[in-house]
């Protein structure tokens, strides 16, 4: 979902019942911005419905930005992000998280792909970044291809758990550019990868334990070009809720800034369900 103006104000929030082991609360906002005259971010999650479904499924987050600039960014990103809910939502129960993100995000590219060529020459350059947060169990996989990041927020301290997709950020990682210059480079908005730019995606991967209190992020550059790691940990540490949190998040980034469209998603895990594995099969741990 995305709101049509930055007028809207309210983090939709959810949680399951107490009776889950993994029980997680979360908001998600997206706003216009100050300059944009239309949203190009797109939201979405899947939150289960029982216990059970929390073990056999588990939830899952996903946002995407519509590249700017191009043909129809909002299509792409909408397709993008139902696309990979609703895969994760028809997914065989228990399949790996880690090899169900990149599956679905590869579904995801094919299906802007499929926009794109539908739309004529208007929408043959569509384009969006992606970057999703899978949760199940004690365990949070992370899948993105793009611009969009996810960060975990512990004990008041934010570590990135993506990399920028961007032509500086990739030269800053062969050595070509030192990070300060990469930060300030021309090319730090140019996507090096994006659904849509082709039949194949690279998509990243990593995989996390998770442990009570923790705060998953996930925004796009709308948000973590104007506000930093650091200071998206105070306010989320500091605000009396998630919904709250995401509501300063986004008005600190008009305030600085506010010339392209911001979300963010936000996920505190309440408690885990600790388990291990044994021929592909979960066991619960002491």
């Amino acid at each position: 979902m995305h709101p049509s103006s930055r007028d809207w104000g309210m983090a939709l929030a959810g949680r399951l019942p107490q009776s889950s082991m993994l029980d997680l609360e979360f908001a998600e906002l997206s706003d216009l911005g100050n300059v944009r005259e239309g949203n190009e971010d797109y939201l979405g999650h899947f939150a289960p419905a029982t216990p059970e479904q929390a073990r056999r499924q588990g939830w899952l987050f996903a946002l995407a930005d519509g590249v700017g600039g191009q043909s129809q960014g909002e299509v792409a990103s909408r397709a993008a992000v139902e696309t990979l809910v609703t895969g994760f939502r028809m997914a065989m129960a228990g399949e790996p998280l880690s090899s169900l993100l990149p599956r679905l995000v590869q579904e995801a590219n094919a299906r802007v792909l499929e926009a794109s060529h539908a739309g004529g020459a208007s929408g043959s350059d569509m384009a969006t970044t992606l970057v999703a947060c899978a949760l199940r169990y004690d365990r949070a996989v992370v899948a993105h291809v793009g611009d969009s990041r996810c960060y975990l927020v512990r004990r008041g301290q934010a570590r990135p758990l993506t990399r920028d997709h961007t032509v500086a950020a990739e030269q800053a990682r062969l050595g070509l550019l030192a990070e300060a210059e990469a930060v300030q480079a021309s090319t730090r908005h140019l996507l090096s990868r994006s659904l849509g730019g082709g039949l194949f995606v690279g998509v990243e991967v990593s995989d996390h334990p998770i442990l009570t209190q923790d705060v998953l992020v996930l925004c796009s550059d709308g948000l973590h070009v104007a506000v930093s790691g650091l200071e998206i940990a105070g306010i989320v540490t500091d605000s009396a809720g998630l919904g709250a949190a995401a509501e300063r998040l986004v008005a600190l980034a008009n305030q600085r800034d506010g010339s392209d469209n911001i979300s963010v998603q936000l996920v505190r895990v309440r408690s885990v369900e600790r388990v291990g594995m044994y021929r592909g099969r979960p066991y619960k741990l002491p």
